[in-house]
């Protein structure tokens, strides 16, 4: 991409309220925002975000209508041109507009002539669509291992004793050799410790059949909702996301989530873990002239409703922290009390779009929004929030040092690409183009826990089938054939025998662990609880 210094030449003094004609060359190492405007209504100066605090984490917020979709389009366009891969969510399909040329409109070229913005044109930029169902987008997959306990407690809702369980499953897979990599394999793995808990809350605490009955009923419900698209392989490889194209530009991954926003908890899950997966395996940068990576958090108040707050602080960890990836993090919500304060306080470029006042509430909110800004004395920013018009904004991004600009109310200026949807067939134009097509869309079952406790538990069955067709009793000492994990029981071989015997001779046999493992097994196959989750985007910081 062609790079030119900025040049402002006013060239006329007409009307009061047209103070000047700007005419607007991009900058190096900036993204141009909109024009500022005084309280005359005259042309003021260009808004830049400066690439170099890109990094640094932003917040783009205001009511239904206000603008805020087309504000992050605008962004996102910016960040692109300038190289930076980036990833957003799109709620309502309009975002999908960004993958085809703009077209001209009068509210379009009539904001472009309001700002002097005589460089105008439009462009198209690459994009990679993205679908947890596969529908509109190639398929996005994690596994169970990858998601983590902490996450999928979140997700299930959990309480505390049943996120106690769940980890305690993890614990057994690591050391029992299971990959959890879909919900069968995690459902499989309940019902053997749900079978032999007794045994197993002797090695690893208190595994009630009560929370485990009730973990499952959580996978019953997270399969319904959808989730088991999203556990299974091939899982998303984070260097997916972070491409470029032939031209410089930075691929925009769109993800589809119209349909996923069926399921709140679930989008939210999603994009917390791949913050985190990004935290993990992205290398220490420190402070890049650029971003790697802009991550767009679409209705971010999802994140933090009913958040428990050991949630809330890892979110807020790994905000403070992934900067020095070079990843910045947009949150875009309507109500900047959406945000907790500690998250609030990461996020230093600002874009707030109009506000209503009519609830105590929403007074509160304009109230915390307006005393974030650093004060502008030619207007109240609390006043002007309850006024701006659609495409309108207050503005303040890091300048020099990292110190925020003082605050502007600012026109954003119109965006390059296609303000609307495209229709399927562009859709599946662009999706045939893509440079991950066919890596993502067919499923992959390899074995994992599932298949591995199968069959053991069938070759324990067999063998233990075999020594009760023998005539002679099994001596003191020798193996029982039943079943356990590996590293788990060994030891108490020749204990397990004489307890055996004792069942023989009296004519009464408990039920063996080997045939409640083949119960376990049968039930699993019966139910087939789907694919799933990976272990992501906090699981490193819960360790």
């Amino acid at each position: 991409m062609t790079v030119r210094k900025t040049m402002l030449r006013i060239l006329t003094q007409s009307a009061p309220t047209a103070a000047g004609r700007i005419f607007e060359m991009l900058e190096d190492g900036k993204i141009f925002v909109g024009v500022s405007r005084n309280p005359d209504d005259s042309i003021n100066k260009p808004e830049y975000l400066d690439l170099k605090f890109g990094n640094r984490h932003g917040l783009v917020t205001g009511a239904t209508g206000t603008g805020k979709t087309v504000t992050l389009q605008v962004l996102a366009e910016g960040f692109s041109k300038a190289g930076v891969p980036v990833f957003c969510a799109d709620i309502k399909g309009d975002l999908s507009g960004i993958a085809a040329k703009g077209e001209p409109k009068d509210f379009l070229t009539k904001r472009a002539e309001q700002i002097g913005f005589d460089d105008y044109e439009f462009d198209q930029f690459p994009v990679i669509f993205w679908d947890l169902f596969g529908e509109k987008g190639h398929r996005v997959r994690t596994t169970i291992a990858e998601m983590g306990p902490l996450l999928l407690a979140r997700l299930m809702d959990a309480s505390e004793p049943q996120e106690g369980v769940i980890n305690i499953a993890f614990k057994i897979a690591d050391q029992g050799g299971l990959p959890l990599l879909d919900l069968k394999d995690l459902s499989s793995l309940l019902n053997y410790m749900a079978e032999n808990a007794t045994e197993l809350s002797s090695q690893f605490g208190l595994i009630s059949k009560s929370s485990v009955a009730s973990i499952q009923r959580g996978l019953l419900v997270l399969e319904q909702q959808g989730a088991e698209h999203f556990f299974g392989e091939p899982a998303l490889k984070i260097t997916d996301i972070m491409r470029t194209n032939n031209r410089g530009y930075g691929q925009i991954s769109v993800l589809a989530a119209d349909k996923l926003m069926m399921n709140p908890r679930l989008y939210a899950t999603f994009l917390l873990w791949l913050l985190s997966e990004l935290f993990e395996e992205l290398p220490e940068v420190g402070d890049p002239e650029k971003p790697n990576l802009v991550f767009f958090f679409d209705e971010a108040h999802l994140l933090f409703n009913d958040a428990p707050k050991v949630l809330i602080e890892r979110v807020e960890q790994v905000v403070r922290l992934i900067r020095s990836k070079g990843v910045g993090v947009y949150f875009v919500t309507q109500n900047p009390l959406d945000v907790p304060e500690t998250v609030l306080a990461q996020l230093g470029n600002r874009v707030q779009h109009a506000l209503r006042a009519y609830s105590p509430r929403e007074q509160k909110a304009v109230k915390t929004a307006a005393d974030t800004f650093r004060p502008n004395p030619t207007f109240d920013c609390a006043t002007v929030i309850t006024t701006l018009g659609t495409g309108e904004a207050l503005v303040s991004t890091l300048e020099a040092k990292g110190a925020p600009s003082i605050v502007e109310r600012t026109l954003i200026r119109p965006p390059s690409g296609r303000v609307g949807p495209l229709t399927d067939p562009e859709r599946q134009q662009v999706m045939d183009k893509s440079p991950v097509l066919g890596v993502y869309d067919e499923d992959l079952d390899r074995e994992s826990a599932f298949e591995i406790l199968a069959a053991r538990a069938k070759k324990a069955s067999d063998s233990d089938a075999a020594k009760q067709a023998q005539p002679t009793q099994p001596t003191e000492g020798s193996a029982s054939g039943r079943w356990t994990l590996p590293g788990f029981g060994d030891d108490d071989t020749e204990q397990q025998s004489k307890t055996e015997g004792r069942a023989r001779s009296s004519g009464y046999q408990r039920e063996t662990v080997v045939e409640a493992a083949m119960k376990s097994v049968a039930r699993t196959v019966a139910t087939q609880v789907g694919r799933a989750l990976v272990r992501g985007i906090l699981g490193s910081l819960k360790r």
